[in-house]
């Protein structure tokens, strides 16, 4: 896979900071193969008119962040729209979904924009009408052509009414077309804001569409069923929408859990209903598994709970397992960055950081952590870049002499990390055994109005 060389330097910027990139994944992923001809077939599904969701589920180490920005780079590819979400108890609770939609559509990309995205698709659905037009011998010069826009636009905006995207979206959206078509673009900027769940729109731009108040949590998945049709109707198969680190919903109360893995439950009831979108969430194997978790609420462990046969997993079921890194797959991965590492002095890096090395960086790295290799790649990896670094920087600089693992700093780490240092238990722990879902919780409110 070629990568140019702004990317590459986007890659190694993020490892030295122990985080995973945002793009140019591919140029370094190792044996990702099973779990991502998965994700392919599940993308291709939801092209063709499906709705779906996956759950990818590992343990610290295992790649559920690098998993989820590879899926969103590969729907990219496909000409999906792609959003991400990180469950935050402060920010971005699970159980306030007006919360959650606004985070889908503020951070809403596409292949060819990395920002407004939503705004872009509202104004490519214009565009392609106003083509359409012309291919159908309309003279765009006319002036009277507008008005042709006009109506085959509220003839499309039927489509969505179709769909129960919302009386209030619907209204938006009109006004929207208007006040661009009029020139007043402050105005309509304010209500592509409306539409993107801000509760900081003035009252009188609100009165202009006809609307009152704003989008709220019962009332947020069918405005997302609106941005779904948008999105279609701008020329893409469909929306990708990847929610990080549900396993957050186990350190909240009993009452928040409770609502949020019903929300969950209530996203997975409606997926036949959203065409052309899928979610993929992660979590931990404790999220899925104990009765702080997915374990508790019965009708939602029982659609999604992994199973194994015999030892044997079937990649399609709704969880994904994620296997831990071993010392092989680090191994190889090194050897990948070794030579995607642009240098001057690449003979120089390649003598230095020899295969044999790297053997021992991944044998001292995972001796740091008492054996436990599945908290290492993230400081495996940023240990690797410095030392590609500093040996093309520096001529008499030899890994092999002058390299030495250590860490000064455990506030850098994570509980698992620092647990692994010092072989104690996992200190993020949550106290239920893990087994059989519990009736209790069940909720019957209808799929269009989640109550988070």
């Amino acid at each position: 896979m070629s990568v140019n060389k702004k990317d590459i330097e986007h890659i190694f910027e993020r490892l030295r900071e122990g985080m995973v990139p945002e793009r140019g994944l591919e140029t370094f992923a190792v044996g990702t193969e099973k779990v991502m001809g998965e994700i392919n077939r599940v993308l291709d599904l939801v092209a063709s008119g499906e709705g779906s969701a996956k759950f990818l589920r590992g343990d610290y180490g295992c790649g559920k962040t690098f998993y989820s920005q590879l899926t969103m780079l590969r729907a990219l590819d496909k000409d999906f729209a792609v959003s991400k979400v990180v469950v935050s108890p402060n920010d971005t609770p699970f159980y306030k979904f007006d919360q959650v939609y606004a985070r889908i559509v503020a951070n809403m990309l596409t292949s060819m924009t990395k920002g407004g995205a939503f705004g872009d698709c509202i104004d490519r659905w214009i565009a392609r009408i106003e083509d359409r037009l012309i291919d159908e011998n309309y003279d765009e010069d006319d002036p009277s052509f507008d008005n042709y826009v006009r109506e085959r636009f509220e003839h499309e905006l039927s489509d969505i009414a179709t769909e129960s995207a919302g009386a209030d979206f619907i209204a938006v959206l009109r006004h929207y077309f208007d006040l661009k078509q009029n020139g007043n673009i402050p105005e309509a900027q304010q209500l592509l804001a409306w539409l993107g769940g801000s509760k900081n729109i003035s009252a009188t731009v609100k009165r202009g569409a006809g609307i009152k108040g704003e989008i709220s949590s019962n009332c947020a998945m069918t405005y997302l069923k609106g941005v779904l049709q948008i999105v279609k109707k701008a020329g893409h198969p469909g929306l990708v929408v990847v929610v990080d680190e549900m396993e957050t919903i186990m350190r909240m109360r009993r009452d928040v859990r409770d609502k949020s893995l019903n929300g969950l439950r209530q996203i997975l009831d409606a997926t036949p209903e959203f065409k052309g979108l899928l979610w993929v969430f992660t979590g931990t194997t404790d999220f899925y598994d104990s009765r702080k978790g997915v374990a508790s609420l019965a009708p939602l462990h029982d659609r999604i709970k992994f199973q194994q046969i015999g030892g044997f997993v079937n990649i399609k079921q709704p969880q994904v397992e994620l296997r831990a890194f071993d010392k092989e797959r680090l191994v190889s991965v090194a050897k990948q960055l070794r030579e995607l590492f642009n240098s001057d002095n690449n003979q120089r890096v390649k003598e230095k950081v020899s295969e044999k090395f790297i053997t021992l960086l991944a044998d001292k790295v995972t001796e740091g952590f008492m054996g436990d290799v599945g908290v290492v790649p993230r400081h495996f990896l940023r240990e690797f870049v410095n030392i590609l670094e500093t040996s093309d920087q520096h001529q008499d600089f030899d890994p092999a002499i002058h390299y030495e693992f250590n860490i000064d700093d455990e506030s850098i780490l994570s509980p698992q990390e620092r647990s692994a240092i010092h072989s104690e238990a996992d200190t993020e722990t949550f106290g239920d055994d893990r087994g059989g879902a519990s009736p209790d919780n069940k909720n019957n409110s209808t799929i269009n109005t989640l109550e988070f």
